[in-house]
């Protein structure tokens, strides 16, 4: 699906992702680097690159080879293993980490309730360049190579999400919904200022369509009304500047709520829906 080079659909949330990307070598990659769910706090993303041979994912359910070269994207929540597979030419691994510092992490999580295999044979140039020069560079040490590291890693995951807008891997959600030009030109919008007064017909609007089109359009990409979506970010918003220290005032008018009470009262609901899943 073509969209307009003007429409830039990752800059304004990546700028809300404020993704940390930390590349580890092969050699400092532990045995079992995932064996067990992360239930800490801080969710990440785990990225790993097999350039050659094989590797081995187990799940609580499935155990897949998959065949070089590919990238597996799981969620450190989700429990998983990953190995090398049998064969003197396997083994080419590498592990990144990806923590999701900004208020979205919300909404890029829950694109990867499943791990993702992706084979980089199939790729957009941008990954595979990325891929191509962190092969290239571990093959032998060189002088300010962390620090070349790290930016490649930045770069790998940018990649990544540009191939996720333009092939998703479900019908439906965030890269679901950014790969359509009409509901990409309003998510661009929502995600460039959550805060303003948004309505349907504003969101239409942005869009390009009627008002009754888009409300279906972008409720089949996304499994979301726009509200509900528009929603979700909001809160993301206020949660991030509440945990910053900011008062309820202030994160209210980040995030586009009408009065510091009203969060309050968004905030208390979502906690008692946490609590009640959480018990199920």
């Amino acid at each position: 699906m073509s969209v307009s080079s003007r429409l830039d659909r990752l800059s304004a949330l990546l700028e809300a992702l404020a993704p940390r990307v930390e590349l580890i070598r092969a050699e400092e990659c532990p045995a079992d680097p995932g064996g067990a769910a992360d239930r800490s706090a801080t969710r990440f993303l785990q990225l790993y690159l097999l350039t050659r041979g094989e590797l081995v994912l187990t799940l609580p359910n499935a155990v897949r080879s998959i065949p070089a070269p590919s990238l597996v994207i799981c969620r450190s929540d989700i429990r998983h293993q990953v190995s090398a597979g049998e064969g003197e030419d396997s083994g080419h691994l590498v592990r990144a980490k990806v923590v999701i510092e900004g208020p979205a992490g919300v909404l890029l999580f829950n694109e990867f309730a499943e791990p993702v295999v992706l084979s980089l044979a199939q790729t957009d140039t941008a990954l595979s360049q990325a891929v191509a020069l962190i092969s290239s560079e571990l093959a032998a040490p060189r002088c300010g190579q962390p620090a070349l590291l790290n930016r490649a890693g930045d770069i790998l995951f940018i990649g990544l999400l540009r191939h996720l807008v333009t092939h998703p891997a479900t019908d439906s959600g965030l890269f679901n919904g950014l790969a359509d030009p009409r509901i990409a030109r309003s998510l661009v919008a929502l995600h460039s200022a959550p805060q303003e007064a948004w309505t349907l017909e504003r969101m239409a609007a942005e869009a390009g369509m009627s008002r009754t089109a888009f409300a279906n359009t972008f409720r089949d990409a996304m499994n979301l009304t726009p509200g509900k979506y528009l929603g979700i970010l909001r809160l993301a918003i206020a949660r991030s500047a509440v945990e910053s220290g900011y008062g309820l005032k202030r994160a209210a008018r980040e995030s586009g709520y009408a009065s510091s009470s009203a969060l309050s009262r968004a905030l208390s609901r979502a906690m008692d829906e946490e609590s009640v899943s959480s018990l199920a």
